[in-house]
Formats: structure tokens, sequence, C-alpha cells
């Protein structure tokens, strides 16, 4: 396949989407961008793109994606980590578009970790590893 002809999935998107309709994760903000006024003290995750390679000879694209979750203190903050994290380990053998999730790695479970631009608010980071095959 010709470099020009691959279409890489919005692989943010992918996981909010995946996200933002469970029901463990009901009432919780799911989106790639904090809301106007966001002080991090709202049950949130936040979904980046951290990293990640494309694989040409096995036609496969490795995303890292960063999870920050907030909420209100920081038990509140953990259980929506916990939830976010097992809900995106089902992600696996789903399709997006044209995008096949073949896999789910866990690279760096969630960690506690201050927000110091929010500091009312409670973190937790975790990073994952997506396999996609585009089609």
């Amino acid at each position: 396949m010709s470099d020009a002809l691959l279409a890489f999935p919005d692989v943010e998107r992918l996981v909010v989407d995946h996200l933002k309709n469970r029901a463990e994760l009901a009432g919780v903000l799911v989106d790639n961008r904090p809301p106007g006024g966001f002080d991090g003290t709202q049950k949130a995750v936040l979904v980046s793109r951290s990293g990640g390679a494309w694989i040409d000879d096995r036609h496969l694209d490795q995303p890292l994606v960063d999870l920050e979750v907030y909420g209100p203190d920081k038990t509140t903050a953990h259980g929506v980590a916990l939830a976010a994290r097992a809900a995106l380990l089902q992600v696996r053998d789903t399709s997006y578009g044209t995008a096949y999730v073949t896999d789910v790695a866990e690279e760096d479970g969630p960690r506690w970790l201050p927000d110091y631009n929010r500091p009312a608010g409670n973190r937790y980071l975790s990073t994952v590893r997506l396999s996609i095959r585009p089609s």
C-alpha cells in the first residue's frame, strides 16, 4: 500500500467515543480538551495522544494515549481512573470508522500526579498503547 493512501484514524476521538457513553463513566466528562473554566475538581477524563509510531512492515499504528483523570477528591479521581482503565482495555477487537483496534497494552497504570496548573484538582495519569490497523 502506498504511503499516500494511508488514512490514520483520530486516536483521541476513537478513545473519547469509546469511553464517553460507558455506564461505568456516567456523569464523567470525557473529551480530548478541558471545557472552559475547568479547574480540575470535576470528574473528567482528558484524552491525549502522547506519541507512538507507525510500523510500516506490519501496517500497524501504535499510538501512545494518555488519560488524565480528575475528580473533586483523590478517592473519587482514583475510582474514575480505575473505571476508565478497565473500559479502555475493552476497546480491543473493535472497529472505529476505517480502523480496527487489534490490541491494547497498558504502558503505565494510573499514578497520582498533582496538576500544578490546577491546584484544586486531583489527578491520576495513565498511558496505554493501542495497536490499530487502518484500512
